[in-house]
């Protein structure tokens, strides 16, 4: 393997995004950031880097092990990176979470200020 790999192609093979202009989008948009710093798809990984994908609505955070090009099996993907992703919510809170039903409009501005005390937002 050689010593670099597009982010783009890295992120797409190690199955973080379905597709790779799907990678290249999240780049252009920010959703993808190594080592901290938002890139562009042609930046460069290297062994030991630090990738962090918001794809979903969920935060991937990954430290290359392997460079990779081309797609692998889920298996092989994973040897490629260690995972250091925070853990999910527990199923407590997410079904504590005030939910409204499909099509029921906009939030009131009472049910907006419920949401923001339960989530912790401080009010203005």
């Amino acid at each position: 393997m050689s010593e670099s790999v597009r982010i783009d192609a890295w992120v797409w093979a190690v199955r973080l995004c379905k597709t790779r202009s799907q990678a290249a989008e999240a780049c252009k948009a920010g959703h993808i950031k190594l080592n901290g710093a938002a890139v562009k798809p042609s930046q460069q990984v290297v062994i030991g880097d630090r990738v962090r994908v918001w794809v979903d609505h969920r935060e991937k955070r990954v430290e290359v092990t392997q460079l990779i090009r081309k797609r692998v099996g889920a298996a092989l993907a994973r040897e490629c990176y260690i995972d250091h992703s925070p853990a999910p919510p527990p199923k407590e809170i997410l079904a504590s979470m005030p939910k409204r039903e499909r099509g029921a409009g906009r939030p009131t501005k009472k049910e907006r200020r419920e949401t923001d005390r339960l989530l912790g937002r401080r009010s203005r």
